[in-house]
């Protein structure tokens, strides 16, 4: 390394600064501001010549870590966002987006902590996009080989990326009318400003990826049909199915999913529409899951000038530190203060939801009780229900799986167990040249996993039409592989 001794001398963590929360609330911009190029060789410079760098592993990406960890401190920017570009097609999402599990087995996390890897990485990918890094690189040469790719998510971007730099004909179908999918219209833009997104759609046109908005596979054109016309097909719709509380009371006007609400705001924001279908200013607003969309409904709530925003946990809050049961290096569940908690609302754990509450078909409250965990399950404790006012309620208690949209009444494709495209070790599902990759085969998860199995689901496609081993990288096999289609 670099300083083999930065690890010792700075045993501070620092991370981005934030802009101080009066100010962002006013907005809709990012949070995060840049960190000062001081700090940054600061902090790259603890990353320590381990001998094993855990990291690897960690990143689903498996990333070169220690590698641009190291450039970075040197001030050699280009180099260090080379290296993070050979195993990541987009640092500049999951530097903002990912939850950095790398972090989590970091080896000097063990006892000091750990080196603030994503942050390096979100500083390499605005170091590219300031300094005109994200030029082109079309293929040599064209293999004639027509491929789709329905959804553009993280998991359909990178599999399209790969596929054309491969030199196949690749056209991604998307059902919205702008190119992203969740990146677009599900992510608020104080986490991920859409300008970002527009550069890296850009350069994937100027490398001959095709692109068809407007277009819903199952419904405007059929899944047998989009077969038919191409030598592959990737499956890359994410798990959009939201998960539903059917309990007394669920259809009452002002009760509504999280992406119900997040869609039209980022709408809204993007000057699509004048305003968004609900605004929550003023409203007591109540949020039930305790996860990332649910931090997403809190934030945009602030910005609308919510007059109360609580959310629910139906579980116990986690621990501050890593359990016994999740040791180094795994990935630990711990208690997260996200950018939205910092700017106000109640954040309840052991809460269960027993029934929403109304007046004239219009929801006024909840009935929550304390949550009740047995050996047999976990329940509302009888004798502790208390009601909780509520003009607006957001469901954000995660997703069950992709929509079928046909694919198990037009072509052949089954769905395992737990409602998600069942595939084989290759991504290729039931139907021979179809495949899956990202939340609709393994389930609700996280960007780099999206980007991770979109990458190495392109080299299968590759390997598959070429009927020669794929010059593609494969970091990564499916996690469902074991399951039989």
């Amino acid at each position: 390394m670099g300083d083999p001794r930065g690890f010792l001398k700075h045993t501070e963590r620092k991370t981005q600064p934030r802009r101080p929360v009066p100010v962002r609330i006013m907005d809709y911009k990012e949070v995060y501001e840049r960190q000062d190029p001081a700090v940054l060789r600061e902090q790259a410079s603890r990353c320590m010549d381990c001998g094993v760098p855990f990291c690897h592993s960690g990143c689903p990406l498996g990333n070169l870590i220690p590698e641009f960890n190291d450039l970075t401190y040197r001030g050699r920017l280009d180099a260090a966002a080379e290296r993070l570009l050979a195993t990541n097609n987009f640092p500049e999402l999951t530097g903002r987006l990912c939850p950095a599990p790398c972090e989590s087995s970091c080896v000097l996390g063990i006892n000091q902590p750990a080196v603030t890897i994503k942050q390096v990485e979100a500083s390499l990918a605005d170091h590219l996009m300031d300094s005109g890094g994200l030029t082109p690189r079309p293929p040599a040469r064209s293999t004639h080989k027509r491929v789709a790719v329905v959804g553009s998510g993280p998991a359909g971007l990178a599999a399209a990326q790969q596929l054309t730099r491969a030199g196949h004909t690749v056209v991604v179908y998307e059902r919205d009318d702008r190119i992203g999918g969740l990146l677009r219209y599900g992510i608020p833009d104080y986490k991920l400003e859409k300008h970002v997104l527009d550069a890296r759609l850009r350069q994937m046109e100027a490398e001959g990826t095709r692109f068809r908005h407007s277009v819903e596979v199952g419904r405007d054109i059929s899944w047998a049909q989009l077969r038919q016309a191409h030598d592959a097909v990737l499956i890359a719709t994410g798990a959009t199915t939201p998960r539903d509380l059917p309990i007394p009371g669920r259809q009452l006007e002002g009760v509504h999913f999280a992406m119900d609400y997040l869609v039209p705001v980022n709408r809204a924001v993007a000057g699509l529409v004048e305003a968004p279908e609900i605004d929550v200013r003023g409203k007591h607003v109540v949020v039930l899951g305790g996860g990332d969309t649910g931090a997403d409904c809190i934030g945009t709530a602030h910005r609308q000038g919510a007059a109360s925003v609580t959310t629910l946990a139906i579980g116990a809050q986690p621990p501050g530190e890593r359990p016994a049961h999740q040791p180094w290096p795994l990935h630990p569940t711990l208690f997260e203060v996200a950018s939205a908690h910092e700017e106000g609302g109640e954040r309840t754990y052991l809460a269960s939801t027993v029934e929403f509450e109304g007046v004239d078909g219009t929801v006024t409250g909840l009935t929550v009780a304390e949550t009740e965990i047995t050996a047999s399950g976990r329940g509302p404790k009888a004798g502790s229900e208390h009601t909780i006012p509520a003009d607006v309620v957001f469901l954000a208690l995660g997703f069950t799986g992709p929509e079928p949209s046909g694919l198990d009444t037009q072509i052949d494709v089954t769905f395992d167990s737990r409602s998600n495209v069942a595939r084989d070790g290759y991504y290729m599902t039931s139907t021979p040249g179809v495949f899956a990759a990202g939340d609709a085969g393994r389930g609700q998860s996280l960007i780099v996993w999206a980007i991770a199995e979109g990458r190495s689901a392109a080299a299968a496609i590759d390997q598959w039409l070429m009927d020669s081993p794929t010059q593609l990288p494969a970091p990564v096999a499916p996690s469902d592989a074991a399951i039989a289609v």
